[in-house]
C-alpha cells in the first residue's frame, strides 16, 4: 500500500493535512453507520486496552471479531481527553485499514505520538476519557449552502494545503456555518476567506462519535 495513504492527522481543534502528504480524496454517499452498542464497546475497550498494553510494554491481546462491520474498511480518529482538556488526537480520513485495526492503531498513536503532548504516563490511564469518530466518505459539495453544521465536518482543499474539522467541533464552539468553513481555512493554514476562492474544493462527511467516561 501507498505509505502516503498511511499518514496520520493530528488535531488540535480538528485535524491538519500537512501540505503534500494526503493523496486525492475519494468521495460517496454519506451513508448512514451500522455500529451496535456491542460494536462501539468493543471498539473502546480495543482503543484501551492497546493504550494499556503500550504503557507496559507488551502486545495488544489479540480481539476476534465476531461482528463484519468491525472488518469494513473506515476512516476514523481517537480522541484522547483527560479532566476536560485534549491529550491527544490522531486518525485517517481515508478508509485505509478494517475499523478495528484503525482504532488498535490510532489509539496509542494520539497517546504517544500526538507531537503537541508529551506521552502519555501510566498514572494518567485512570481518567483518560476515550472517544471515537467514524467517518462516512468524502462528498464534494458544490454550494455551502449544503453544509449542516453539527451533522457536518469539514475537509478544505485547495492547492497543497488541507485541513479538517470534525462535525462536534462546530458545536463545541458554537460555530455558524461561515466560521465553520473559516476555521477549517484556517486549519489548512490558508486565509479564512479562501472558501470563496475558485480552485477550492470543500468536502463534508458525517461522524458517527462515542465515548468512554472514566470511572470517578
Amino acid at each position: 500500500m501507498n505509505v502516503l495513504r498511511l499518514v496520520a492527522i493530528w488535531l488540535t481543534l480538528g485535524a491538519a493535512v500537512f501540505p503534500g502528504m494526503w493523496p486525492p480524496p475519494s468521495w460517496g454517499e454519506q451513508a448512514g453507520m451500522n455500529l451496535s452498542p456491542a460494536d462501539k464497546q468493543l471498539l473502546l475497550q480495543v482503543a484501551r486496552d492497546s493504550i494499556a498494553a503500550q504503557l507496559k510494554g507488551k502486545a495488544a491481546t489479540p480481539v476476534k471479531v465476531l461482528s463484519p462491520v468491525l472488518e469494513e474498511f473506515r476512516g476514523a480518529f481517537v480522541s484522547l481527553h483527560r479532566r476536560g482538556q485534549l491529550r491527544g488526537c490522531i486518525g485517517y480520513i481515508e478508509a485505509v485499514k478494517p475499523l478495528l485495526q484503525t482504532v488498535r492503531e490510532m489509539a496509542p498513536a494520539a497517546a504517544f505520538q500526538d507531537p503537541r503532548f508529551r506521552p502519555l504516563q501510566a498514572d494518567e490511564l485512570a481518567d483518560l476519557e476515550i472517544e471515537i469518530s467514524v467517518l462516512t466518505p468524502l462528498k464534494l459539495i458544490k454550494s455551502t449552502e449544503e453544509i449542516e453544521v453539527g451533522q457536518h465536518g469539514l475537509y478544505i482543499v485547495r492547492g497543497l494545503n488541507r485541513g479538517l474539522l470534525l462535525p462536534q467541533v462546530a458545536t463545541q464552539y458554537h460555530w455558524d456555518r461561515q466560521t465553520f468553513l473559516e476555521q477549517t481555512c484556517n486549519k489548512a493554514g490558508l486565509p479564512g476567506d479562501a472558501w470563496k476562492a475558485p480552485g477550492t474544493q470543500i468536502f463534508t462527511f458525517k461522524a458517527e462519535i462515542f465515548a468512554d467516561h472514566p470511572t470517578k
